[in-house]
């Protein structure tokens, strides 16, 4: 079957609200731990978790970081506006760059409340004890179809958006968390290994590691490796089209180092496993931009994206070149276009009748019924994601971001014990 003819509700299950977890475990290593492997569960503590993991593993981890994208404005007249930046809409060849900029900026963004703003602009004013009094500005440039372009302007001017953005917004928690976001949020909704600011939503998996786990792994040599893939609002886009073909999948932009995609080609022969959903699509995608490499030697980086669809279709479909082959291709590629970095969005989907090339597992939480992170699961494990939901469900697992995790090997691996 190809994934364009997936009907959704088939990849549904009963998700009571007590089970979405609403905030963390005051210790992030404390959260449960479900270790599927050649069909069989285990249960354990995440903290314990390189236990499962086999010797000279290496683990891909993505380093993206929050930022607190959600900025609320409160008009003359006393409404609420709310903006949510989403990317950048200016051109940029990496997201530091962006994020490093002074002055003003236009940005992608949803606004709640867009019916309110009909003209002129909004202002927000805060005092700080480092920079005084801080004012910033938006201004509606124009509508998009499926948002809004926000230009923003501050004084001081020689602020960074980052800065500005520290100062007046808020962690932007999922939608399905029904509450605000507190002060405790703005370390708990990132990474301890966060690095490159960009994200609006975090690789949730990850937040479950700790210095501790990590001193863990240097005793069966599991080696890391890190990505960034800047993770979009897309993220908890429901599907809301009968099949996949009425969907279509978010792109999210990807940064990763020459370094990486040689430990990659290097590890064939062990294990790798993505630390979540999006250090999968990454490391996935970089195969298929090998392969293109390969058979359009002379292809440019726009045409190096993935579509949607391609992966499962002519000629992609057709070849089958190892992970070595593939990763080898992307090198030479890269030397050739004298690229140290590969920046680019991928708008891969993964889903039931995708064959993995390059993971062999992945560590990752509970995701939403019917959602495309959930279609990615049931690629990795068949329909056996049934079974291993029922068994968190039963077995009172949290869910969703702040929930628990897991860890899924679709490669024979002995479990524990």
């Amino acid at each position: 079957m190809h994934p364009k003819d997936i009907v959704i509700t088939d990849f549904t299950y009963p998700l009571p609200n007590e089970k979405i977890a609403a905030f963390p475990l005051a210790e992030r290593d404390a959260s449960k731990l479900l270790v599927y492997a050649d069909g069989h569960i285990q249960q354990d503590v995440f903290k314990n978790i390189a236990d499962y993991i086999p010797a000279n593993s290496l683990l891909v981890f993505n380093n993206t970081k929050v930022i607190q994208a959600r900025i609320l404005f409160q008009k003359d007249t006393g409404g609420v506006i709310e903006i949510f930046c989403l990317e950048p809409f200016e051109e940029t060849k990496e997201y530091n760059l962006i994020m490093d900029k002074t002055a003003s900026i236009c940005w992608k963004c949803m606004i709640g409340g867009a019916g309110k703003w009909k003209s002129g602009g909004l202002k927000k004013e805060i005092n700080s004890p480092t920079y005084g009094t801080i004012v910033l500005s938006a201004t509606l440039v124009e509508k998009l179809s499926d948002a809004y372009v926000v230009e923003f302007n501050w004084q001081p001017a020689n602020l960074t958006f980052a800065e500005v953005l520290d100062l007046f917004g808020d962690m932007p928690l999922p939608p399905y968390i029904k509450r605000k976001a507190d002060l405790a949020d703005k370390e708990r909704y990132q990474t301890i290994y966060a690095q490159h600011q960009g994200s609006v939503a975090a690789p949730t998996a990850g937040l479950h590691f700790t210095s501790n786990i990590f001193n863990s792994f240097a005793s069966k040599n599991i080696a890391q490796s890190y990505v960034t893939l800047h993770v979009g609002a897309g993220t908890f886009k429901p599907v809301k089209a009968a099949s996949m073909l009425g969907h279509e999948m978010h792109s999210e932009w990807m940064d990763v180092s020459l370094e990486t995609i040689n430990q990659l080609k290097s590890n064939i022969q062990n294990t790798t496993i993505a630390v979540g959903t999006t250090s999968l699509r990454t490391i996935e995608s970089l195969y298929w931009m090998g392969v293109k490499a390969k058979l359009f030697p002379q292809i440019t980086i726009a045409d190096l994206i993935i579509k949607q669809w391609e992966v499962y279709e002519s000629p992609l479909l057709q070849t089958n070149f190892s992970c070595t082959e593939a990763m080898q291709s992307l090198l030479d590629w890269m030397d050739k276009n004298n690229l140290q970095q590969l920046f680019l969005p991928t708008q891969i989907l993964i889903a039931p009748g995708y064959v993995y090339r390059v993971a062999k597992a992945i560590i990752t939480n509970f995701h939403q019924p019917q959602s495309t992170l959930l279609l990615l699961v049931a690629a990795a494990v068949g329909n056996n994601w049934k079974k291993i939901y029922d068994f968190a469900l039963e077995n009172e697992f949290r869910f969703l971001s702040y929930g628990d995790g897991s860890l899924l090997f679709w490669t024979r691996i002995p479990l524990k014990g």
